[in-house]
C-alpha cells in the first residue's frame, strides 16, 4: 500500500486510493462486471488532454493518492503510457488493472513500466480454467491470466491478485491460496460481491458464509508468502481484531516491502477512496454509483473534502442499524456500496454482516 504513514486523519483531505476509469472499452464479459464494459469506447470519454488535466488535479491533493488505471480494460487505451509518464511526472505512484486479453502480453507490461507503472491488479477468480473462464466470460482467460502473472513476475512489477468471491468460487478459497502461493505475488485481494452492473445477476453468498470464507482468508494470511486483504467486506477487519490480530499487518505490502503493524484505517467507499469515471463522472467508489460532481467542472479535491455524500460516508456514528451502533464501526462500518445497492441508502447497516453489537445483544 501507498503511504505507511497515511493516518485516520487524512481521510477528511485526501483519500488514499484514487481510480480512473480510463475507458468502458473491453474485450470481456465477465459475469461480475461493475461497469457492464462494451468491446468500443464511449464517444464521451474524457479526451487525452482532460485525461492529463485530471491526472495533474489528483497531485494537487495535500497527499498525493496512489493513483490506480483501471477500465474496462486501460490496455485498449491508446494513450495510456503517455497518462501515466504524466502522473509519474507530477509525482504519483501508478498502478494498473489490464484484463487477461490478448493485449495483455509482456511487451505491452514492459511498456507500462517504462512508463512508469510499478504495480498490476490481475484478477483471478477461479482455482482452475473452468471456474475462471466461465466468470470471465472467455475461454483462454485462465491460461492468459496465469502468463500475465508470470511475465509480471520476470518484469519485476509488483501484483496484486484479486479475486471476487461469489458461489461459484466460495469453495476455491484455499485452492486458490495454494495457487497463488507460488506466483511471487505481493497481495491477494479477496473482492466480495457487490450486486450492481452485470454483478446484479450474480449470486452473492450467505452472510454466515462471510465468517466461514474470513476463516479461511485470515489463515492464509499468517501462513501465505503474501499480504491479505478484502474489498467490500470490512467487516473482515472486526474478524481479524476479535482474534488479536492486525487485519493491515501481512508478509508484504503492495510494493513487496515488509507491512508495519498500525492501527486499521478503515478504508471503505469515499473515505479513503475516490472514482472518477470514463466519462469524469464522480464517485465516492467504483461501486457505489452516487454522482458527486464531473470533472473538468468540479475539482476533485473540492468533491472529495466538502461533497455532502463524501462527509456522510466519513462519518460511521451517522450509520443506521447494527453498523450505527456497533462498536467496531470506525475501522469497519460495513461496505456502503452494498447498503446501498440493497437497501438504496448508503449509510443503511451493511446487509451481509452476522455480528450483533455488544450494545444491542440480550
Amino acid at each position: 500500500m501507498p503511504h505507511a504513514d497515511y493516518t485516520a486523519a487524512d481521510f477528511a483531505r485526501n483519500p488514499l486510493m484514487f481510480y480512473y476509469e480510463v475507458t468502458l472499452a473491453c474485450d470481456l464479459v465477465c459475469k461480475h462486471c461493475r461497469a457492464s464494459a462494451q468491446e468500443g469506447a464511449d464517444p464521451d470519454e474524457l479526451v487525452t488532454e482532460q485525461a492529463m488535466s485530471l491526472v495533474d488535479q489528483v497531485a494537487t491533493f495535500p497527499r498525493r493518492p496512489m493513483l490506480v488505471f483501471t477500465g474496462g480494460d486501460p490496455l485498449k487505451r491508446a494513450d495510456l503510457c503517455d497518462l501515466a509518464r504524466r502522473a509519474v511526472s507530477v509525482g504519483l505512484e501508478v498502478a494498473l488493472t489490464p484484463s487477461a486479453t490478448p493485449l495483455a502480453k509482456a511487451e505491452a507490461f514492459a511498456q507500462v513500466r517504462e512508463a512508469g507503472v510499478r504495480r498490476l491488479g490481475i484478477s483471478l477468480d477461479g482455482a482452475d480454467a473452468a471456474t475462471h473462464d466461465a466468470f470471465r466470460g472467455w475461454e483462454g482467460s485462465f491460461a492468459r491470466t496465469m502468463r500475465m502473472l508470470a511475465d509480471a513476475r520476470e518484469l519485476g512489477l509488483a501484483v496484486q491478485v484479486n479475486t471476487t468471491i461469489t458461489r461459484r468460487n466460495f469453495h476455491q478459497i484455499d485452492a486458490i491460496a495454494e495457487l497463488l502461493a507460488e506466483q511471487g505475488i505481493a497481495m491477494w485481494a479477496a473482492f466480495f460481491l457487490v450486486p450492481v452492473g452485470r454483478g446484479v445477476e450474480e449470486q452473492r453468498i450467505a452472510p454466515e458464509q462471510y465468517e466461514e470464507a474470513f476463516e479461511r482468508l485470515w489463515h492464509h494470511s499468517r501462513t501465505k508468502p503474501y499480504a491479505v486483504k478484502t474489498t467490500e467486506a470490512p467487516h473482515y477487519r472486526r474478524f481479524v481484531l476479535e482474534r488479536g490480530g492486525d487485519p493491515l499487518a501481512g508478509p508484504g505490502d503492495a510494493s513487496g516491502r515488509p507491512a508495519a503493524h498500525r492501527a486499521p484505517l478503515g478504508v471503505t467507499d469515499g473515505k479513503g477512496v475516490m472514482f472518477v469515471n470514463h466519462r469524469g463522472e464522480i464517485y465516492p467508489a467504483g461501486f457505489l454509483p452516487l454522482l458527486c460532481g464531473r470533472f473538468p467542472h468540479d475539482s476533485v479535491v473540492d468533491v472529495y473534502q466538502s461533497h455532502p455524500t463524501f462527509r456522510a460516508l466519513r462519518d460511521p456514528d451517522r450509520f443506521q442499524g447494527n453498523c450505527g451502533a456497533c462498536e467496531y464501526r470506525h475501522v469497519c462500518g460495513g461496505s456502503r456500496a452494498r447498503a446501498y445497492a440493497v437497501t438504496g441508502d448508503p449509510l443503511a447497516s451493511e446487509p451481509d454482516c452476522v455480528y450483533v453489537p455488544k450494545s444491542r445483544r440480550q
